[in-house]
């Protein structure tokens, strides 16, 4: 017998309240989530909780459908390596979201298991039913209510305490990551609060590594937040030079926030790019520095700013433009092109 299940996650704000969800049918499914995390922790905790949701079944086929090229790469193609050099990636640095990927790596062990990628909002009913589950569950945390957890998996047993929170805990300590702590106003009746969630961390899981801690508020601030002397072509243009450097393009918190949720791409090699293989991508082989010539920054209507420059690189000069726009505060890059010179 093969299990099939959809495993998903949704952050409103990314990072923001967050939700986790999988789902086998209506009477199978089970959903949680955070006061703040991110889509991918939010991903990642799904395909976990799979996991150990069906632990109690180890000799049957585990079919995971999910959207996230992220998660399906870190399971099947990068934790290897990553486990190999100390959880750190090819550049040395540390891999993002290490606990969640070492609690799964212990999970997989002896399971047998295939993981399939499905368009997201594409109308697969599966994948359909966990994005809503997850959305909701985060819903609920951005508004204070309890959110459905689910009846889970037919004769789970209840699921014991997991140090992994802690852990987290010390491991942000031990690199002086900021963590976040947990609102009064949090529903602990929620999916997933702060009492559902100790069977899974033993402690809240706010604890788990922000993606986004590190940034530097000041590179994502607005045109009113630096004053009227500030133009939005001047912002766009320092954030375009910025997604050039090497240490942003294989930060993939950096790039999370850069880009635009629908971000596309159509690349120098003709090859269209989207959001999420664009930042496994960038993460993996940032590239070399690159130097930018700006032709020109024209504002298209009030939330939009059209980038177009010339790029210089090793294998020779690239036009490109860039399309911003102004999302939830901040300006990030919805549309890339880039052309090679004759």
């Amino acid at each position: 017998m093969t299990i099939t299940a959809a495993a998903d996650g949704s952050a409103l704000g990314n990072p923001g309240p967050a939700g986790w969800a999988w789902y086998v049918n209506d009477d199978c499914w089970r959903a949680g989530g955070w006061p703040h995390g991110t889509n991918n922790q939010g991903e990642l905790m799904a395909v976990l909780d799979l996991f150990r949701a069906t632990a109690h079944v180890p000799d049957e086929d585990l079919r995971v459908l999910c959207d996230s090229q992220y998660v399906i790469n870190s399971i099947t193609k990068w934790m290897p390596g990553w486990k190999r050099k100390g959880w750190r990636k090819a550049d040395g640095k540390p891999v993002l979201n290490v606990e969640l990927l070492k609690e799964l790596d212990r999970e997989l062990a002896g399971r047998k298991y295939t993981f399939e990628w499905v368009k997201g909002h594409a109308g697969h009913d599966l994948n359909e039913a966990a994005d809503e589950r997850a959305r909701a569950a985060a819903t609920a945390y951005q508004q204070g209510v309890a959110a459905r957890s689910g009846p889970g998996f037919a004769g789970a047993p209840q699921a014991g305490s997991h140090a992994a929170g802690s852990s987290v805990a010390a491991s942000n300590r031990a690199t002086g990551t900021a963590v976040s702590t947990a609102p009064a106003a949090a529903p602990a009746s929620a999916a997933g609060g702060p009492a559902a969630h100790q069977s899974h961390f033993g402690q809240a899981p706010f604890e788990e590594p922000d993606l986004f801690s590190e940034l530097e508020a000041d590179v994502f601030t607005t045109a009113e937040d630096n004053g009227a002397e500030t133009r939005p072509e001047e912002i766009v243009e320092a954030l375009e030079r910025e997604l050039a450097l090497p240490d942003t393009r294989s930060d993939i918190g950096r790039t999370g926030v850069l880009l635009h949720p629908e971000f596309m791409e159509i690349g120098s090699s003709g090859r269209v790019w989207t959001r999420e293989a664009m930042m496994m991508a960038l993460e993996e082989d940032p590239g070399h520095h690159t130097e930018l010539e700006i032709l020109g920054a024209d504002r298209i209507g009030t939330g939009a700013v059209l980038l177009t420059y010339r790029s210089y690189s090793r294998s020779g000069t690239v036009l490109r433009s860039s399309l911003w726009v102004m999302d939830g505060g901040r300006w990030r890059l919805r549309f890339h092109q880039g052309t090679p010179e004759a």
